[in-house]
């Protein structure tokens, strides 16, 4: 059987390759971007995009450490005063203290998931930032269970700066990561009364997948090397009075592990290799429910490849992005889109402007993604559950709204916005003094909108859309093709 990690032929990556990449390795670009990619050829375009840290990053932003601060001392006192003395009215004035201190974070988590919006739009560095997704979907985390919006951004910033290095490293990262041992309840992790709910996502949702290598009383022994690592306000803290310094057993090894022992033992087994390369696979390369035979061949070298580099994974994401198989047609058009691939991926693809971040992050959770805020520790199931009636109706009119500027029950096919030049895409196609053909632009814009070949019905759909507008190419007319080009299922797809 060939190797599906084989290379592709260097002669072979051109525009339309470049693209492909630009939309799977980050959220998609210009036609322009697209031209320069190719230009790089396909080693370098690779190594451009997973060797991010030489590119400028973003300007940082500081958030407020301490509206879900412990309580001072004086705090403290009063609420000691007012259990004492059944006081109902400095009982009431604590409370609205609290409740003020809540609204104040929700709204800061708001600032946060605008924040993170705008940099996914903006940044220079796309793989870093579709990586931080990834984890963030992966190490899932949901501000509703643990209500401190600073340990959520503190989370998403350990997951940036670990995104392309080394999976270990994350491991044992979120095992000391504050909105994770609060999300787990690792608080109520102790020697006497162990909790599971830690080790157990360690096992069945971070290395292993569930049901592979583990029993029930792996999960229990993990959970007491686990004993005693909970935080203090916003760092971990490893409580020695409350960890179990005992023999354990875990996956056939024994000794008085902690929780690094844990998760190296973990590290160590080959199903963990396999489960996570199985998982980037599925998100950077085709989510279909089935593997075919390629598709477990080309996830079994990469896993090699990741326990080769002592879990490296510049060197996974590296021999993906210039297989062959990563450009294959069959991969083409086979991941459903999540709504922030859709909506990042069309402002950077089509240079139109970002509209209201507020707006764009509820379009992201009306579509099933609210940033932040997975549904379950087992983050979001992507693939076709991202499509049903409701979110294609939301998919649709976002698109509208992002070509436009006009919410949908606005929209003029034919004076479509009065801010948004979308000749540039175009622009490759045009000639001195010479008006586009209409054919040309149809099927150049169902191209590189789609990222795949169009359907000849969709050209001519296209066409008699246009021969009944006079039959020209302007700005007006381009917003319109693309807004009827994004109605269709296949853009649903990348």
């Amino acid at each position: 059987m060939a190797n599906p990690l084989k290379p592709l032929p260097k002669n072979q990556f051109d525009f339309w390759q470049a693209q492909h990449l630009m939309v799977r390795a980050g959220f998609g670009g210009t036609p322009e971007q697209a031209r320069a990619l190719a230009e790089l050829g396909l080693e370098k375009a690779v190594s451009y995009l997973v060797e991010y840290e030489s590119l400028p990053s973003p300007p940082a932003r500081e958030f407020d450490a301490n509206i879900m601060r412990p309580p001072t001392a004086e705090e403290r006192a009063l609420q000691q005063r007012a259990q004492r003395d059944n006081d109902e009215a400095l009982r009431a004035q604590i409370q609205r203290a609290r409740q003020e201190r809540e609204r104040g974070d929700r709204e800061q988590l708001r600032e946060i998931q605008k924040w993170w919006m705008q940099r996914m739009i903006e940044s220079g560095r796309p793989l870093e930032e579709k990586l931080t997704l990834f984890w963030h979907g992966h190490f899932a985390t949901g501000y509703r269970t643990i209500e401190d919006s600073f340990h959520m951004v503190a989370q998403n910033a350990f997951l940036r700066a670990h995104a392309n290095g080394n999976f270990r490293t994350l491991v044992h990262g979120i095992l000391r990561d504050p909105a994770m041992l609060e999300y787990l309840d690792s608080d109520e992790n102790r020697r006497r009364s162990p909790n599971e709910n830690l080790a157990r996502e360690l096992m069945e949702l971070f290395t292993l997948g569930e049901g592979h290598a583990y029993t029930e009383r792996d999960i229990k022994e993990g959970a007491r090397a686990l004993t005693g690592w909970t935080f203090r306000d916003d760092a971990f803290y490893f409580d020695s009075a409350q960890h179990d310094p005992t023999s354990k057993s875990i996956l056939g090894r024994s000794g008085e592990f902690g929780g690094d022992e844990f998760a190296d033992i973990l590290l160590a087994r080959e199903e963990c290799s396999i489960f996570i390369c199985t998982k980037l696979y599925r998100f950077f390369v085709n989510d279909a429910p089935t593997l075919t035979s390629d598709d477990r061949l080309a996830i079994t070298g990469l896993a090699k490849t990741l326990r080769t580099s002592k879990y490296e994974l510049k060197p996974v994401l590296t021999q993906l992005f210039q297989s062959a198989h990563f450009y294959a047609t069959q991969n083409r058009l086979a991941v459903v889109k999540s709504p922030m691939q859709l909506i990042v991926q069309a402002i950077r693809s089509f240079h139109c402007p970002s509209r209201e971040l507020a707006s764009l992050v509820s379009a992201g959770d009306l579509m099933g993604q609210q940033l932040l805020q997975p549904p379950s520790v087992k983050g979001w199931d992507g693939g076709r559950a991202w499509i049903n009636t409701s979110t294609l109706f939301v998919r649709h009119n976002i698109l509208v709204y992002l070509l436009t500027g006009h919410r949908p029950e606005q929209y003029d096919w034919l004076a479509a916005s009065d801010d948004f030049d979308a000749m540039h895409l175009v622009a490759g196609l045009q000639r001195t003094d010479t008006p586009l053909d209409p054919k040309e632009t149809v099927v150049y814009l169902l191209r590189f909108a789609l990222g795949a070949e169009p359907r000849p019905e969709r050209v001519t759909q296209l066409l008699k859309f246009l021969e009944g507008r006079g039959n020209r190419v302007d700005n007006d007319r381009i917003l319109a093709l693309l807004a009827l080009i994004s109605a269709m299922p296949e853009y649903q797809l990348c």
